[in-house]
């Protein structure tokens, strides 16, 4: 095994020395070889981690005025008077702060190799992709294109995905766990440890897709269309429902709800204003006629703030609330150490409550066969749950903090684009909904944390950048 990894490093080392384009395209439709890891001198890496420092290093020595200040032909001066022509990039002070910030959270963990681990994959990582990303594809008489070949990229990852998940689905085939094997209660995990990881990786790539698509369309019905370009949007159209029955036989609502909260943004600011009045109008009745009608309310209730998973995040985020509350509000845990510091304060299981009957409370108290019934024994999981709480816990109160920051200044610089109405308007909207799927599914996941989803989240901040500066 180790063997093969070495010698794909070599092969992937000189695709990157000859096209370094290619090279980082190639990376983002493997971002799942995450999932392969091996060691390099005791040093736990992955093969996703090993292409973004190969690729690197490529251009770092051969795309930079490094191999000038080697030579002497480059001096201090030179690179001064280049560095005012430079134009900064849009996120350049926060990846500053966010290296800063989270290296402190690794000195919080007390320089465990966990933290120090963390450290590298979900930060110091993404961040060089992210200079990568917008020097190599970054040049303005290329923007278009490169955006282009980005999503591409992206498009042919969660087409893969799609099709193991949905493989399983069928046969039940490399479910390596036997409950969500059974056909009765299947749940697909593709190449991913877990379901709700298919809904993570592939719910904002819809919203990208789905862009792409319309911004097909747009071209399509004001130019000649030509073969090729039917072809490529029906290419996107059968991913994109590819992708969506991969989440949907995942059962990941979290997912499921993201997607239909930015395919919502996406319509609502795509369409004219008389039109997007009308809908807003529509869905206030809708939901006032929700909330009025009975059966229909509970139902609503019943998926989501009544369900079984949702009773047991709640349960982990008065946990986490209690750990942070007790002299970790400003630090938080330390990277890779919320499991530790959240256990004094971990419950073993919960009631889980019928909100439809009455007498719920009163038979919990005082019949134990129906209080054995509602037991549900709660395990402490790698993070909170919680978009805020999984950057609290992770980065401390200024981590958090920075993180809103940035998420609020990627939609703002995305809704100003969008309202440039440019030729990319609705790739640049697709973006713009691809973050408010991360929100929303955020809110009961973890969308950061995990070295593809990291290195995708800086990705679309990259991309968002070179559509601001180009």
């Amino acid at each position: 095994m180790d063997l093969l990894i070495w010698l794909y490093l070599i092969l992937y080392l000189i695709l990157a020395y000859f096209r370094l384009d290619w090279a980082v395209l190639f990376l983002l439709a493997a971002l799942p070889s995450y999932l392969i890891r091996f060691q390099i001198f005791g040093i736990p890496f992955t093969l996703l981690e090993a292409m973004i420092l190969t690729s690197f290093f490529i251009w770092f020595v051969s795309k930079t005025e490094f191999k000038n200040f080697i030579k002497r032909k480059y001096g201090w001066r030179e690179f001064k008077e280049n560095r005012k022509e430079r134009i900064n990039y849009p996120f350049g002070w926060e990846i500053i702060f966010l290296l800063i910030i989270s290296f402190i959270a690794v000195a919080v963990a007390k320089f465990s190799d966990g933290a120090f681990g963390i450290w590298k994959a979900y930060f110091f990582e993404p961040a060089l992709l992210f200079i990568l990303i917008l020097n190599i594809f970054g040049r303005k008489e290329e923007a278009d294109k490169n955006l282009r070949k980005i999503i591409l990229a992206f498009s042919v990852s969660a087409l893969v995905v799609s099709i193991l998940a949905i493989y399983q689905q069928i046969t039940g085939a490399w479910i390596f766990n036997d409950f969500w094997a059974m056909a009765s209660q299947r749940r697909v995990t593709s190449f991913f440890g877990y379901p709700n990881a298919v809904g993570l990786y592939l719910a904002p790539l819809i919203l990208v897709m789905f862009g792409w698509l319309f911004n097909s369309f747009k071209i399509i019905k004001n130019q000649q269309p030509t073969t090729k370009q039917y072809s490529k949007s029906f290419f996107i159209s059968l991913i994109i429902i590819l992708s969506f029955l991969a989440i949907y036989f995942a059962k990941s609502k979290g997912a499921l709800v993201g997607v239909a909260a930015g395919l919502g943004i996406f319509f609502l600011l795509s369409v004219e204003k008389k039109i997007r009045l009308v809908i807003i109008f529509l869905a206030l009745i809708l939901a006032a006629g929700v909330l009025v009608y009975t059966p229909a309310r509970n139902f609503a209730l019943g998926k989501t703030v009544y369900s079984k998973s949702f009773q047991i995040r709640e349960q982990q985020w008065k946990e986490t609330w209690e750990m942070l509350r007790d002299r970790r509000m400003i630090s938080g845990a330390g990277l890779a150490n919320y499991q530790k510091s959240v256990a004094p304060y971990h419950q073993e299981g919960i009631f889980l409550r019928d909100y439809s009957d009455p007498d719920w409370h009163k038979k919990t108290v005082f019949n134990a066969e129906f209080r054995a019934s509602v037991w549900q024994p709660t395990e402490i999981y790698l993070y909170p749950h919680n978009i805020l709480l999984n950057f609290w816990s992770e980065l401390g109160l200024a981590g958090m903090l920075l993180f809103i920051w940035i998420i609020g200044k990627y939609l703002v610089i995305s809704f100003k684009l969008v309202i440039l109405d440019n030729e990319n308007k609705f790739i640049v909207l697709g973006l713009l909904c691809a973050m408010v799927v991360i929100i929303v599914h955020g809110l009961v996941d973890v969308p950061y944390f995990k070295n593809d989803l990291a290195v995708m989240f800086w990705t679309l901040i990259a991309i968002v950048s070179i559509q601001k500066i180009k």
